[in-house]
């Protein structure tokens, strides 16, 4: 199989001839058909965000394609069938705490980096092995709809974060971060889930009109100033009520005042939950976090069925691949698609490798 494999951080990927992968028990083979490029993909493989990988390899987080092979204790999956290539991979020894690594994408301590020794390549491939897990049923796929349901790794993330929140019907959200990649899909996933309104805070006031033209008055945008104080009380004051979650997404940051700014603005018995990037230390009030009762959790990625899930909730129409734009490239093409998403990133865009 062909793959574009990262040799070193800082060089170009490289498009080489692989063996091809054959799945043992509890594995599957994946023919990849279109896999989403992150907009930070250039500050990973440079090495600028110190994402611990072990190289040689092929990299990407996440595809969609058809099954080629699956192991002998496959009873569901067979050849030909189109799925959604979940990238969280989990240790299966510790059902408690396990190992986690995105495949592909990063392998953050031993157990993980043991995980990534053996499902070592990601989606920029022709050929992906993976645990059978991983795969997710989609369907019938319309083969150039490929790269629209890559847009199911965008939404997946908020959901895990909302999932996290115990989100209802009816409640008010405020998505920190809304007017980037995965804060404006966790905008659309909010609504699809049932909130009655979502705060959308940003400086990007293209992108809150945006958001506001696509989703219509169940959204609240706020243009931020940079102020903090100033900041918490004009996203408190746009909401039409009490804000019950909290979810930022915000990217990585130095100053931790705007991830503060939103999770101050939560409600008593509230919930704030923590995906984001930032790359500093948060110091929240001891006192108010008590007296009011408010849960502060982090989220890493969604829970092990929330991809089949989010499929549901696709199918039922109730959130729109077709809000995407997407942008596709060969896999002999990676490192001018890796360059066009740098530069072209953002709110319901996708950049795609279709091997």
């Amino acid at each position: 199989m062909r793959a574009a494999i990262l040799k070193a951080f800082g060089s170009p990927l490289v498009v080489e001839t692989l063996p091809d992968p054959r799945p043992d028990a509890g594995e599957l083979v994946v023919d990849i058909i279109a896999a989403p490029i992150l907009s930070y993909a250039a500050e990973v493989f440079s090495g600028a965000r110190q994402y611990p990988l072990l190289l040689p390899m092929a990299v990407g987080v996440g595809a969609v394609g058809r099954v080629r092979a699956v192991g002998p204790d496959a009873t569901r999956l067979v050849s030909g069938d189109w799925v959604f290539c979940d990238p969280t991979v989990r240790s299966r020894d510790d059902a408690v705490a396990p190992d986690i690594m995105l495949q592909g994408w990063i392998a953050p301590g031993e157990g993980a980096q043991r995980l990534q020794s053996h499902f070592r390549h990601g989606p920029f491939a022709e050929q992906m092995l993976m645990p059978l897990e991983n795969a997710v049923q989609l369907g019938a796929v319309d083969e150039a709809d490929a790269g629209h349901w890559c847009a199911l790794g965008s939404f997946l993330v908020p959901y895990g974060g909302l999932l996290a929140a115990g989100l209802q019907a009816g409640e008010t959200v405020l998505v920190s971060g809304a007017t980037g990649h995965f804060g404006s899909a966790g905008v659309a996933v909010a609504l699809a889930m049932g909130a009655g309104c979502v705060v959308a805070p940003g400086r990007n006031e293209a992108a809150l009109k945006d958001l506001i033209r696509r989703f219509g008055d169940r959204i609240v945008p706020v243009t931020l100033t940079g102020d903090e104080v100033e900041d918490q009380q004009r996203m408190r004051q746009a909401a039409p009520g009490p804000i019950d979650k909290v979810l930022d997404l915000l990217p990585p940051l130095s100053n931790a005042a705007p991830v503060r700014a939103a999770a101050m603005t939560v409600r008593p018995h509230g919930t704030v939950v923590l995906m984001g990037g930032l790359r500093v230390g948060l110091e929240l009030p001891y006192a108010h976090l008590m007296r009011n009762s408010i849960t502060v959790r982090g989220q890493y990625m969604y829970p092990r069925d929330a991809a089949a899930r989010m499929v549901a909730l696709i199918r039922s129409s109730r959130l729109l691949l077709n809000e995407f734009e997407v942008t596709r490239f060969e896999l002999g093409q990676v490192n001018a698609a890796i360059a066009h998403s740098a530069t072209q990133g953002g709110p319901f865009r996708i950049t795609v490798i279709q091997p």
